[in-house]
């Protein structure tokens, strides 16, 4: 235990307060209270009510979201994520990013945040699978929780740290905690975070940014008459709860910069008035500042900065290879050549989140991709909005460090704190960011924005008569941001709604325009997507994952020609675009460019190792004009069966579940008369994907064929029990049968199968061929 004398009988809230501040201080705190009086007029809540119904209203904002799909990043970092999933180490997850890819892969996103995929892994064990309803559940009560968290958070920012002399913190500001907490509660950016299942690392993030700074002030109590003491046990705990927020999302380290600014500013009573007013006096005085002579603070202090660094080295050591390589789509301003062209812009983009959080009307699920146009010169009007947003943080700051008014210093230094220190990872400042603006880095300096506004309707209140009028305004903000939680909530339940609802706020924004097209595209609405698709590319000229679906949707449609056009532009635009290269060379092949098709399939797979698809690709490669039910294979055609067998069984060891990988391996074995081989490599495909019944098919063929008759059937019915519809399951049992002498089954799957498909040339001729038979048998009976 490390004990020090730093505060006088208790933690007084003005910064110079002596032995004789303690009343005014106490009666400052529940000034703060009355100026709050005529706007929360009600009886003050206990702490437990208080808490109560801030979680609900907290809950019931965002209820609407529970049953929503997976939306947006939902799909990438959790329904693609194999990190998920019960096969991968539960150690691999310590070594991935949070979309389950190699940190040490140069196309890592180098977002670290272990503790949050092991929520979304409890999630899918729990769940049994990928349904979103637990998610969204996780992500609704974590937002209850923390703000019912707020509400001791804010009565520390407002009423200070005054104990019992049980060692029971005192509430002495219930009513601007609680109203606080409401703020929070209520605030519609905080949608993104919320409703997106991929908000939760900001959630987790936050809850333990918020126990740090608890357990960090409960370092300090009332110990004896003559003084405090600090708990060496509860700020080494503090830093670790900074530590797993660091680990839930990269944003938690700065808990640790805003426990030092409370602890010296707050804590160590550290005047920057007074301190410059010594100094431009040149007071002796100076020299024996308290602050510089207290061991206790300098110890705190030291053991915050060495863990922050600590943190950011293994951090850093983690990483591998460096910063992540954004491009100019994600961040446009941080791509200008003009230092004071990145300069404005990203102040302007500071001045957009202060927006943000005064008017959380106009929200959109990315704010990338044009939304925001450059600022390229000061004679943009838009400049205005970086000297309103100055102009504003210069008087706050003005007021926090220099008003003679300790109590006023306390409040608006730690709003400001909660407000700038938790943004500076998405300021640009110190590495570039892949985003403009992101609503989901606002949660936590949201906390300082309601202190912020609290304390502003608290001085309104204290120096206007009209309360009636700010309590109507008060409570209007509320109503009306808990309205907007709800419709936003709504928005973000399907990819559909959510991306139609930013063409009204970002109309240029071509990433909107390709998930609308994408959206649709995944609907089957082809002629809609090719619609946005092309006004993605119009926006952006380089958009390449634009032009990579547009041409596959124009392949699909035949459009050949403009097909290969796109994607070639796609791969010139971005060399190592390796889905791309294998459209390339799809779209060649089927213009019977076969030796082109095989470099692109080849660059595809030089861009991506692991690229099983491609590899099936590259064994297909199919000769134009012949049917797709019995090609032969461009590398068959060439006497290359090692080479497109090798190719399939690429894609099958990278991708043991590869359905027509396998499928493809069979045909070819038995096209070729390998017919071990081919039941061989059939069983071994059935054991890894024992529901596959084209596997089931495809089997029950060679196995006909090397007259296993008994077995072919078993399969061809499995097969046909799973697909009923399929006319060429039927013909080929029928053909089974027709070989094995059951010729009235024979004759009943022939029929069978013509009904399902009467075009069917060969199962005509071989209909016709039973049905002589049939004939001719009846005659000898005759």
């Amino acid at each position: 235990m490390h004990e020090e004398n730093v505060l006088r009988n208790r933690i007084p809230n003005q910064h110079n307060a002596g032995a004789g501040g303690h009343q005014p201080a106490v009666f400052r705190m529940a000034e703060l209270d009355a100026d709050l009086d005529r706007i929360l007029p009600s009886p003050v809540l206990p702490p437990f009510w208080a808490k109560l119904v801030v979680g609900l209203v907290a809950i019931v904002c965002f209820a609407r979201s529970y049953d929503g799909d997976f939306v947006f990043d939902d799909s990438e970092a959790i329904v693609n994520n194999k990190d998920l999933q019960a096969e991968t180490p539960l150690g691999d997850l310590w070594h991935h990013d949070f979309w389950g890819s190699r940190l040490s892969s140069n196309t890592s996103h180098k977002s670290y945040r272990p503790l949050t995929v092991l929520t979304f892994r409890i999630n899918y064990y729990l769940s049994g699978g990928f349904y979103p309803m637990g998610f969204h559940m996780v992500n609704i009560l974590l937002h209850g929780g923390i703000s019912v968290l707020m509400v001791d958070v804010f009565s520390v920012l407002f009423g200070g740290l005054q104990y019992t002399s049980k060692g029971r913190r005192l509430h002495l500001a219930p009513r601007a905690s609680l109203l606080a907490a409401l703020l929070f509660a209520v605030h519609p950016v905080h949608t993104e975070c919320v409703a997106g299942v991929v908000g939760r690392a900001d959630l987790l993030c936050a809850l333990f940014f918020l126990l740090s700074f608890l357990g960090y002030c409960k370092a300090f109590r009332e110990s004896t008459k003559e003084g405090t003491h600090s708990s060496t046990f509860w700020v080494l705990l503090s830093i670790f709860l900074g530590a797993v927020a660091m680990l839930c999302k990269e944003q938690g380290i700065t808990v640790l910069g805003l426990n030092a600014v409370f602890d010296i500013l707050v804590i160590g009573k550290f005047n920057v008035l007074e301190i410059v007013q010594k100094v431009l006096h040149k007071d002796k005085s100076l020299e024996n500042l308290g602050m510089l002579r207290n061991g206790g603070l300098l110890f705190r202090m030291t053991l915050l900065t060495s863990s922050g660094a600590g943190m950011l080295y293994v951090r850093w050591r983690i990483m591998g290879t460096g910063p992540p390589a954004f491009t100019e789509v994600d961040n446009p301003a941080s791509f200008a050549d003009s230092v004071l062209v990145r300069a404005i812009n990203y102040n302007y983009y500071y001045s957009l989140n202060a927006w943000l959080l005064l008017c959380p009307w106009w929200l959109c699920f990315d704010w990338s991709m044009g939304c925001i146009p450059l600022i390229k010169s000061v004679s943009d009007w838009r400049v205005i909005a970086l000297a309103a947003l100055w102009f504003c943080l210069i008087g706050l700051i003005c007021q926090a460090l220099c008003s003679e008014d300790g109590h006023k210093r306390r409040i608006l230094t730690l709003g400001l704190g909660f407000l700038v220190i938790p943004f500076l990872p998405a300021s640009n400042l110190f590495f570039r960011v892949g985003f403009v603006v992101a609503e989901r880095v606002l949660y936590l300096p949201s906390v300082g924005y309601c202190v912020l506004l609290t304390f502003g309707f608290a001085a309104l209140s204290k120096h206007t008569k009209k309360k009636k009028l700010i309590a109507a305004v008060v409570l209007g903000i509320v109503l009306i941001n808990m309205l907007r939680c709800v419709v936003r909530s709504g928005q973000w339940r399907s990819e559909e709604q959510l991306f139609r609802s930013a063409l009204s706020v970002c109309p240029l924004n071509a990433k909107v325009h390709y998930n609308i097209g994408k959206n649709l595209a995944d609907k089957g609405n082809q002629t809609a997507a090719i619609r946005y698709y092309r006004e993605a590319v119009r926006l952006n000229p380089k958009y390449v994952h634009a032009m990579n679906n547009l041409g596959n949707i124009l392949k699909e449609r035949n459009e050949l020609q403009e097909a290969e056009e796109l994607l070639s532009l796609a791969v010139q635009i971005q060399p190592d675009f390796a889905a791309a290269w294998m459209n390339l060379g799809i779209v060649q092949n089927s213009l019977k460019r076969f030796e082109a098709a095989e470099q692109s399939y080849r660059t595809a797979i030089k861009h991506r190792r692991k690229y099983p698809d491609c590899y099936y690709n590259l064994g297909r490669l199919t000769q134009a004009g012949r049917d797709p039910e019995t090609t032969l294979h461009k590398y068959a055609d060439l006497n290359r069966h090692v080479d497109a067998l090798n190719a399939w069984r690429n894609a099958t060891v990278l991708k043991p579940e590869h359905s027509l990988a396998w499928n493809n391996m069979i045909i070819l074995l038995d096209n070729t008369g390998n017919l071990a081989q081919a039941e061989a490599v059939g069983r071994e495909a059935l054991g890894l994907i024992p529901n596959d019944h084209s596997l089931m098919f495809s089997l029950a063929n060679v196995l006909g064929k090397s007259q296993k008759y008994k077995e072919s059937e078993a399969l061809f019915l499995k097969a046909i029990k799973a697909n009923p519809n399929a006319a060429s399951y039927h013909g080929n049992l029928a053909v089974l049968y027709h070989r094995w002498g059951h010729l009235d089954l024979a004759k009943k799957h022939y029929e069978i199968s013509l009904q399902l498909d009467p075009t069917a040339s060969g199962t005509k001729e071989n209909y016709g061929l039973l049905r002589r038979k049939l004939e001719q048998m009846q005659k000898k009976d005759v």
